[in-house]
């Protein structure tokens, strides 16, 4: 792994890092704040309420299409009211009915105040609503499309990564544990050089590719990490919310990428727009047990590249297979055996309208382990953040994809 890295990262400088080829856009995304104007489709979801249904049922969604709908429908009626008493209102204007008019603002003031509430609800409610799914994702197992490489074998008994860490000064747990609490780690020695090396390999390898390097914050608003399909808030959620602020812990730079564009309309000529980000990841990690608990497969602390495409609905699905097709090549230039593999409905989360993970071998748990992932989430994020595009006097909404490069120290197994 060492040379492979070693190797691709000298020879990417060496004929690209001058380049720049990657730094022309025309197109510049809001350099300050905008708020984010959601638009789901609620039309569409009362039109096909069976059908919604359905999709949830098969990702195993807590979505509450009924009540979804019912809300729909008072905000529906409230906004019909309120344009009819505007309308009256004019007309008792015209007529010089001024105790009419009075009245009828106050009504007015009443009504939008509820329209409000309503649409907060509309909203919570369709946060819940996973995306579509591909009619050829697997419905409970996932798919194998591909194995590389084979086992490793080994002619003596070898130690896991707990034991080598400990033996050669690699890794530190005990000092995570007394500083910064259970599931956080020191990397040191040739460790913290191996990840470093590793993310430099990765960024060069995509910039040589056309794709755009970001370094990104660590910290997003809620409605960011909430119009990316996360949950920032709730019993099961998986995020770090700041006390007293409305703000969080990213578990994954997908979500400040996906930022970037929010409130934005990219000129179609400039799509696709393809970023690749270095950034440290956290995540709660609710649940996990046996031998997950110990060692490097999870960690409330990571870090990781991310790719991360902005594109018309045409160019979403070339984009996932360019994206995986990466992930492959990193995998094979760094000798791992590993499986590509079809995720089933009920592991794609609420974004993805289909996902590919990449499952590598680690001999230190005896088992596959999942060390990349890539989803094409369709309109789903650019409807909760309000990313379009422009195509002659149409404004539509963009798809996103994303994949993760390397993710690290898991891909140290």
């Amino acid at each position: 792994m060492f040379v492979a890295v070693r190797k691709a990262t000298t020879d990417i400088l060496s004929r690209h890092a001058i380049s720049g080829s990657y730094r022309c856009l025309a197109f510049e995304p809001p350099t300050t704040s905008v708020p984010i104007n959601p638009r789901l489709d609620y039309k569409y979801i009362r039109a096909n309420v069976d059908e919604v249904k359905r999709n949830v049922q098969l990702r195993k969604s807590n979505a509450d299409i009924d009540r979804l709908v019912e809300l729909y429908g008072q905000f529906v009626a409230v906004d019909r009211e309120i344009a009819n008493c505007n309308r009256s209102k004019k007309d008792f204007a015209q007529h010089r009915n001024d105790d009419e008019g009075r009245l009828l603002k106050g009504r007015v003031a009443e009504l939008e105040q509820k329209a409000l509430q309503v649409k907060h609800e509309l909203y919570e409610a369709g946060l819940l609503v996973p995306n579509q799914t591909h009619p050829e994702v697997p419905h409970t197992k996932p798919r194998i499309l591909k194995e590389v490489g084979s086992k490793p074998t080994f002619d003596f008994p070898f130690k896991n990564h707990l034991e080598l860490g400990a033996s050669l000064d690699l890794l530190d747990f005990e000092t995570g544990a007394r500083v910064s609490g259970a599931k956080f780690v020191y990397l040191k020695n040739e460790a913290a050089l191996l990840e470093l090396a590793l993310v430099n390999y990765a960024v060069h390898k995509l910039s040589a590719r056309g794709f755009i390097p970001w370094l990104t914050p660590d910290v997003v608003r809620h409605d960011v990490m909430a119009g990316c399909g996360f949950q920032p808030r709730g019993t099961n959620s998986q995020v770090y919310s700041i006390a007293d602020h409305d703000l969080c812990l990213v578990g994954t730079s997908e979500i400040p990428l996906a930022g970037i564009y929010a409130s934005s309309t990219v000129p179609v000529n400039q799509l696709p727009i393809k970023m690749v980000a270095f950034g440290h990841c956290f995540r709660v990690e609710a649940g996990s047990r046996g031998q997950e608990v110990k060692g490097l497969y999870r960690l409330h602390q990571f870090s990781k590249v991310e790719m991360f495409c902005v594109s018309t609905p045409e160019m979403s699905s070339d984009l996932l297979d360019e994206l995986v097709a990466i992930e492959e090549e990193i995998f094979t230039e760094l000798g791992l055996h590993f499986q590509v593999l079809d995720m089933p409905a009920d592991d794609l989360g609420a974004p993805a309208y289909r996902k590919f993970d990449i499952e590598a071998w680690m001999p230190s748990r005896d088992s596959y382990g999942e060390v990349s992932s890539a989803s094409n989430c369709t309109d789903f994020q650019s409807r909760r953040l309000g990313i379009k595009f422009k195509r002659g006097k149409e404004s539509l909404f963009a798809h996103t994809i994303n994949g993760t490069a390397v993710a690290i120290p898991r891909l140290l197994l």
